[in-house]
């Protein structure tokens, strides 16, 4: 799929993710590309972005697996982004489907 079309995504992806629980970086990553093939360097640097613009908190956490983890928290100043972001999704998406459709009718 085109780079851009995931870029765009990606945002999104990540916002709904953390909206049900608080997640480390790597298990963001692999929950993601479960669905969609993103590269691991891709979600690092949204979410230094997103926590520097205030939709996430972060807290460390101890495993059993190795160092601490560095888990993402939704603020509720996310929370209100990402119902933003979900609004314009459909929106974006439904105008998309709709020009779709207009154009196979007319094949």
């Amino acid at each position: 799929m085109n780079i851009q079309f995931k870029k765009g995504v990606l945002n999104l992806c990540v916002l709904v993710l953390l909206d049900k629980q608080d997640r480390y970086g790597y298990e963001l990553v692999q929950k993601i590309s479960d669905q969609i093939a993103i590269s691991e360097g891709s979600v690092y640097p949204l979410l230094r972005r997103l926590t520097k613009e205030g939709y996430f908190t972060t807290y460390l956490q101890e495993s059993s697996e190795g160092p601490p983890r560095k888990y993402y928290k939704l603020t509720e100043l996310g929370r209100t982004y990402l119902h933003e972001q979900l609004n314009e999704w459909k929106n974006f998406t439904n105008g998309v489907n709709n020009l779709i459709e207009e154009g196979v009718k007319n094949d």
